[in-house]
């Protein structure tokens, strides 16, 4: 495992990813990328909206804390090699599109918060990856 993708959303679940991937990369001594992929406006960059002004500088500040928290957490592990990225478009084909394209070896997320049957409904993003990823892919709870 020499380059790790953490793939977080912000929420409580990609925040304990994050810790699992910060060490994953700390104690082999890889590459973590950290990526946050937007595919539609949330309620979270709507609040941010109202205090930034717009909705463009709301979905790039968002995208900028959620990324900065994540690298907070990658400091907080020794992680020395980080690099982050954003994404727009389907959280799980962005995600793959990067693995292939990057040759990563693992990727770490965090599982969201629906139910059984919601997420056979839905699907969700880690669901997808799991399915679908050319690589180990680390679900977080």
């Amino acid at each position: 495992m020499q380059h790790i993708l953490l793939a977080t959303d912000g929420s409580e679940s990609a925040r304990r990813a994050a810790e699992v991937a910060a060490h994953l990369a700390h104690v082999l001594g890889g590459k973590l990328s950290i990526v946050t992929v937007e595919g539609s406006i949330t309620k979270d960059m709507e609040q941010f909206a109202g205090s930034e002004g717009n909705l463009a500088d709301a979905v790039e500040g968002f995208a900028a804390q959620v990324l900065r928290q994540a690298r907070e957490i990658a400091a907080k592990a020794d992680v020395t090699t980080v690099e982050v990225r954003t994404g727009w478009g389907d959280p799980a084909e962005v995600i793959i599109e990067m693995v292939r394209r990057e040759k990563v070896d693992t990727i770490v997320v965090g599982r969201r918060g629906h139910g059984r049957l919601a997420g056979l409904l839905l699907g969700s993003v880690s669901q997808k990856l799991v399915s679908l990823a050319p690589c180990t892919v680390v679900v977080v709870p």
